[in-house]
């Protein structure tokens, strides 16, 4: 090996850099029902059918309108192709998502995953 060698060998043997927003991930599937919150005196939710959609797989999403892909980073999901592309989420925890405004901040629409207690 020549001294000029070294340098690329050292650059090809340096970890990975992270992904800008976090590690890549993916939400378990299921459906996400969405709303908007109520109030003291009706109800807790007020649904919003047109917003829901179900998670298929690890980058895959459908609504009634049809299929696209999805990306999470960090907590960061982002819509990037299909019916809903553009939107963005942040995720609380892998059932419930917030969405984000175009100006990158939490909106008043949620969307939960649908478990048995709540359908």
């Amino acid at each position: 090996m020549t001294l000029r060698a070294a340098p690329l060998l050292l650059a090809l043997a340096a970890p990975a850099l992270a992904v800008p927003g976090g590690p890549i991930g993916q939400i378990p599937p299921g459906n996400f029902l969405c709303e908007m919150p109520g109030d003291a005196t009706g109800a807790v939710g007020l649904r919003v059918p047109d917003e829901d959609f179900v998670v298929v797989n690890a980058n895959t999403y459908r609504t009634a309108k049809g299929r696209g892909t999805y990306l999470l980073t960090g907590d960061l999901l982002v819509l990037t192709s299909g019916p809903k592309n553009g939107q963005k989420f942040r995720r609380i925890n892998d059932s419930f998502l917030r969405k984000l405004g175009p100006d990158g901040q939490e909106g008043t629409l949620r969307c939960v995953r649908r478990v048995v207690n709540n359908s």
